[in-house]
């Protein structure tokens, strides 16, 4: 069963003693040190830390892109170590949605295209695709360049559209690694006030940043050095 700490919260996200290492010829390089995150439904949630802390690859296990070496990992109440890579596929489609600092669009098909995609792994049909993609390039601020390909777009616009490709499927988590950091400084005013839209509408966002600016943005910031986490600055 889903945890409930307290009546009222619902913990979407459940990390508890993770580890992760890595195996480099036949040397073991630890790169996740006993990590505990638990994060409720509805949080908005910055995880800081300096390159090489660790931080992307706590991304790639809550996104279920890795698997920890040990621990207990439960999504929306789910077992996922327990679960087949097919049914950890359709995890992700469902509840996860992922923005990426480099955008990740598709250079030859049209923002409409790029954000329809997961609809189509969704087994959506073409009309309701195109209605809904529709749909949420409006609701970025996007709805008079639907048409437009990556390289008609600004950076601001490119992440804008990477922010709809990651909603489309309502998913209830809003996973963002490093979301400003190709942006200017305007843009990322507005992909920020973007993320505190979707929070306030309840979606969990969980944002990656080496930036102390952009993590207070968030509602909690844990912080993460030499693969160990912590709600304190080290």
């Amino acid at each position: 069963m889903p945890l409930r700490e307290k009546e009222g919260t619902y913990m979407i996200l459940q990390l508890d003693n993770i580890y992760k290492d890595y195996l480099t010829g036949k040397m073991v390089v630890p790169v996740l040190k006993d990590v505990t995150l638990h994060v409720e439904e509805g949080e908005y949630v910055a995880i800081m830390g300096p390159s090489g802390s660790g931080k992307s690859t706590l991304m790639n296990i809550i996104g279920c892109l890795d698997e920890p070496t040990k621990g207990t990992f439960l999504l929306n109440g789910k077992n996922v170590l327990g679960l087949s890579d097919n049914e950890i596929a359709e995890e992700r489609l469902h509840n996860i949605g992922f923005v990426f600092q480099t955008f990740q669009l598709l250079p030859r098909q049209t923002a409409l295209e790029n954000v329809a995609l997961p609809l189509v792994y969704a087994g959506i049909s073409k009309k309701e695709r195109k209605k809904r993609a529709a749909q949420a390039l409006e609701k970025v601020g996007l709805g008079d360049r639907m048409s437009f390909l990556p390289t008609q777009l600004s950076g601001g616009q490119k992440q804008r559209v990477a922010i709809a490709r990651a909603m489309v499927n309502n998913p209830k988590i809003l996973l963002a690694d490093e979301p400003t950091g190709a942006l200017d400084s305007k843009s990322s005013v507005q992909v920020l006030e973007l993320f505190q839209q979707l929070n306030e509408e309840g979606v969990t966002v969980i944002m990656i940043t080496h930036d102390s600016g952009v993590a207070q943005h968030a509602k909690r910031v844990v912080y993460i050095f030499d693969g160990e986490l912590s709600e304190k600055r080290g």
